[in-house]
């Protein structure tokens, strides 16, 4: 089989986009797409929609098209989106896998079949053999995620490395939301495979490795510094981008003491004045005002980015 060469996204962070929603509980189309151009402005250089961050198993596959329709016909290149597609069965998956290469997407991010918990490296492997099969695109670039945390369903390295030795042409890259640096390590020894860490906290040891950048929730309200980061590693500048991680790392852990989805939908509402931002959809429940202010109290003293005073 030949393949037409995925879309290369370029070094630097992506964030999985956060979803705002209406009162009612509709997407926001209004904040949704502002968002979207104010993080690729701010230094994004792909976004990943529909993941954990954007509430993604909250959202219905119509909704995620409509929002991605959104966006391409407002201007958005397709070719630095890579949507969240996975879900709990193979044909649903399949169709809104191939609906979003048939869109121009770089690539798709697909969660393992998530209900189902136990199953083997034989059962997962069937399950993406046939997702690519029901696909049938030859410039389907898939992005495995693992998160089992979330999910229940763990993407072995030995899976990944068969994975991407079966299918080289379509198994392009991974983001490992596990938070096991070691996990993410033995990653990068799998031959051509692109690997992001879904967290800013071991980046540096990832762009150590030759990684291009990470996938991180909080590129949402600190994108610029994330990026900056990146530059000045990927420039030599290695004790300057050292000193900058300082601020971008203690940002993470500073958030990660909140639930950060609704947190980080607090923090918007908050700089942008529109209530709308606060907004989650159950499950969640959305942070309170004050929890909202005191963490960005904690971000101005602790450092040095006055959230409420950026536009």
């Amino acid at each position: 089989m030949s393949y037409t060469i995925h879309h290369a996204i370029k070094p630097g962070v992506i964030a999985p986009n956060l979803t705002p929603f209406e009162d009612d509980l509709s997407i926001a189309r209004d904040l949704y797409l502002d968002n979207v151009r104010r993080l690729l402005e701010d230094g994004c250089v792909a976004l990943a929609p529909f993941g954990t961050t954007g509430e993604a198993l909250s959202v219905s596959t119509a909704e995620r098209l409509e929002m991605l329709k959104h966006l391409t016909s407002n201007g958005i290149d397709p070719k630095r989106l890579i949507p969240g597609t996975g879900l709990s069965n193979l044909p649903e998956t399949a169709d809104l896998t191939r609906r979003v290469v048939d869109m121009g997407c770089a690539g798709a991010m697909i969660l393992p079949p998530f209900y189902y918990k136990g199953v083997s490296d034989d059962g997962l492997h069937a399950y993406y053999a046939r997702l690519i099969e029901r696909v049938a695109r030859d410039d389907l670039a898939i992005y495995l995620y693992h998160i089992p945390q979330v999910s229940g369903v763990p993407l072995s390295i030995e899976l990944v490395r068969r994975l991407k030795t079966d299918f080289p042409g379509h198994i392009v890259g991974i983001k490992d939301s596990s938070g096991d640096w070691e996990n993410t390590k033995a990653l990068f020894g799998i031959s051509g495979l692109t690997v992001y860490p879904g967290s800013e906290l071991p980046l540096f040891e990832a762009l150590d490795l030759g990684g291009p950048g990470c996938i991180t929730a909080t590129a949402n309200v600190n994108t610029s510094a994330i990026a900056k980061v990146v530059e000045l590693h990927r420039n030599g500048e290695t004790e300057a981008a050292r000193s900058a991680f300082e601020k971008v790392r203690t940002l993470r852990l500073t958030v990660q003491e909140y639930a950060p989805i609704p947190a980080q939908k607090r923090l918007l509402a908050l700089q942008s004045g529109d209530a709308r931002w606060a907004n989650v959809r159950p499950p969640l429940e959305p942070l309170s005002e004050a929890r909202g202010r005191e963490l960005a109290d904690r971000l101005r003293s602790e450092v040095g980015l006055d959230i409420l005073s950026m536009d």
